[in-house]
């Protein structure tokens, strides 16, 4: 059954309710920060007390609740903080997206405590389906992962360790690899050698290491010497 090219934006203010038509996609990608305007995501510029209905919203309700009876700027505020009845396929894939995201940051962040490296992918996903996780399209992947991590120590062993690495970058790439490393981990300590190398000192999730010692030994062509403190 094909999905609606017509969906409802609902938003319930003192119990007064207010309603927009949308097209499903493009009203999305509006809310999500895709689109910044509402050319062709509006279905019409009414706005409902009950769509289905017919029945619009009086402008005294309006300029109420929104400080403004002017259509396009009550959509907007509709349309960024009502309820937006995603499509099946919308659903699945905002799912899928977002899955991925809280995946990959319990990888980074935490780490088998038998091996003290990264489970990978495909096991916390087994582990997660294992365990019955629901997951919600809009909340945050960081904000959701910490009350999966709870559910998925009853099947995985999970342990966020922190790792201290000193890099030593030298001359040649100092200047590039300082950049690449003050995009990651917690710096600690910077200190610029007088013959023009740097020694930088950071704490980072130890399912993080890897991918920075990776990150930096490309940065600076395998030149760079790291240490791990313990």
């Amino acid at each position: 059954m094909p999905e609606a090219k017509v969906t409802v934006v609902k938003l319930i203010v003192e119990g007064n309710r207010f309603e927009i038509l949308v097209k499903p996609d493009l009203a999305l990608d509006y809310r999500l920060g895709k689109r910044t305007d509402l050319a062709n995501v509006l279905i019409s510029d009414e706005i409902y007390s009950d769509a289905n209905k017919g029945s619009r919203a009086p402008s005294d309700k309006l300029l109420k609740y929104f400080k403004t009876d002017e259509s396009g700027e009550v959509a907007k505020q509709i349309l960024l903080s009502g309820e937006l009845n995603l499509t099946t396929e919308q659903r699945r894939k905002m799912v899928e997206e977002k899955k991925k995201q809280i995946i990959d940051f319990i990888s980074k962040s935490f780490v088998d405590p038998r091996t003290h490296l990264p489970h990978p992918p495909l096991r916390i996903q087994s582990a997660m389906e294992d365990v019955r996780i629901s997951i919600d399209p809009f909340k945050r992947a960081d904000e959701q992962a910490k009350i999966i991590i709870d559910a998925l120590r009853k099947v995985l062993p999970l342990k966020s360790e922190i790792s201290k690495l000193t890099i030593t970058i030298p001359p040649n790439h100092s200047a590039q690899g300082y950049s690449a490393l003050k995009s990651i981990g917690n710096f600690k300590s910077d200190e610029w050698l007088a013959d023009g190398s740097v020694r930088v000192t950071l704490e980072v999730n130890a399912g993080m290491k890897g991918r920075i010692i990776d990150k930096i030994g490309s940065a600076t062509k395998g030149t760079a010497q790291i240490r791990e403190d313990i």
